[in-house]
C-alpha cells in the first residue's frame, strides 16, 4: 500500500481539481527543488521545468508569481515593464506566508494569497512541462497552455 501524498501535496491537487486541470502527481525518491534535479527526477530538459518564483511590487509591496522555464534567469527590470513597476525579492518567510509553501515546492497555484502571474514564454514552446507539486519531491506534468490558461497567466517574456 502506498503512503498518503504530503498533505501540501493534497492541497496542490485539489486546487489542481477545482481549477480543472487534470495531473496526476509523482513522488520523486529524489529532491526535486533546483530545475537541474527536478529535469533529471523527471527525465526531460530543464527548459521543460516550471520555476514558481515569487517576486514583491518595489512600490505597492503586491506579491507577483513568475512562472519561469527551468534554463532562464529572471532580468527584474525588463519583467516590470510587464508588471508596471519594479521587483524586489521577498525572504522565504513572506513567500511561504503569501503561498503556504515552501520555496523548492511551490506549485503554480492554490496559494493563500492570490497574485497576478505571469508565464514565461519560453515554457509554451513545449508539448509538456514539469512542476512542483507542494514539496521538494512531488511534481507533476501539464500542457504548458493548459496551465497558462487555468490560472490566467499573462505570457511575457522573462530573461
Amino acid at each position: 500500500m502506498n503512503a498518503p501524498l504530503p498533505s501540501s501535496t493534497q492541497r496542490a491537487q485539489r486546487a489542481a481539481d477545482q481549477l480543472g486541470l487534470a495531473i496526476h502527481v509523482r513522488e520523486m525518491p529524489q529532491s526535486t527543488r533546483t530545475a537541474e534535479d527536478a529535469a533529471a527526477a523527471c527525465d526531460c530538459a530543464v527548459e521543460q521545468i516550471v520555476k514558481s518564483l515569487v517576486f514583491q511590487g518595489a512600490t505597492s509591496g503586491e506579491p507577483y508569481l513568475l512562472l519561469v522555464s527551468g534554463k532562464n534567469r529572471v532580468d527584474q527590470n525588463g519583467v516590470a515593464q510587464s508588471v508596471g513597476e519594479a521587483l524586489t525579492r521577498p525572504d522565504a518567510a513572506q513567500v511561504r506566508a503569501w503561498t503556504g509553501y515552501a520555496i523548492g515546492g511551490i506549485p503554480p497555484f492554490g496559494h493563500d494569497t492570490v497574485m497576478r502571474t505571469f508565464i514565461d514564454h519560453d515554457l509554451l514552446t513545449h508539448s509538456v512541462v514539469w512542476a512542483a507539486a507542494g514539496t521538494p519531491q512531488t511534481v507533476f506534468s501539464v500542457e504548458p497552455n493548459a496551465l497558462a490558461q487555468a490560472v490566467q497567466a499573462v505570457a511575457i517574456s522573462v530573461s
